[in-house]
């Protein structure tokens, strides 16, 4: 059948996931760090989702669609969640959470902390929400995602106490500038370490 649904542009899209969160039936997933309509019968066509962009990506086309299925996107999220929550992204690994870590010391030097320093997920600035409550009051570091492979003493050095984003900024095709500015403007960052 031909009726409005909402197209989602590659090119503008950020990855922030703000849509996601706005899509009640979860008709939008991230799919290699941009939003993608991953279910026409699950788009209602009525839009939630586009004022929540803020790059403007999301726009209304009419097109040949799967009617909208509202007995199937009840069941989805039955299904994902039993509280009846729905998941960010679709996805449980991509839910925005604050981790808490036990230290670990090696054996052979009792004084050698070696546990991870990583405090919250996701880390990838493609994955991470705009709006994660551990921004909030958080000393930001930002690196390149190889960093902590070419630094041993990354984690103690750079990463202890702070939110950690990474990305790569040769091999990921996005400008992650407005996203990181949207970070810094919409949270209580006390500091940015790059």
């Amino acid at each position: 059948m031909i009726r409005k649904i909402i197209q989602i542009n590659q090119e503008k899209c950020n990855g922030c996931g703000a849509c996601i969160d706005a899509c009640h039936e979860g008709a939008i997933g991230m799919v290699n760090g941009k939003a993608k309509l991953l279910r026409d019968d699950y788009c209602d066509g009525l839009g939630d989702c586009l004022p929540a962009c803020p790059t403007n990506a999301i726009t209304f086309t009419e097109r040949e669609a799967l009617p909208y299925d509202e007995e199937a996107v009840i069941k989805s999220k039955n299904k994902f969640n039993k509280k009846g929550e729905e998941l960010p992204c679709g996805c449980p690994g991509t839910m925005s959470k604050s981790l808490r870590r036990q230290t670990i010391r090696e054996e052979e030097n009792n004084s050698t902390d070696t546990s991870s320093k990583l405090s919250q997920w996701p880390v990838q600035i493609k994955l991470v929400p705009v709006n994660a409550p551990y921004f909030n009051g958080c000393n930001l570091m930002i690196s390149a995602d190889c960093a902590a492979y070419s630094y041993g003493n990354f984690h103690n050095r750079f990463m202890k106490n702070k939110i950690t984003l990474i990305g790569c900024p040769k091999l990921d095709n996005i400008d992650y500038t407005e996203k990181l500015a949207a970070i810094i403007k919409n949270n209580d960052i006390k500091s940015v370490t790059v």
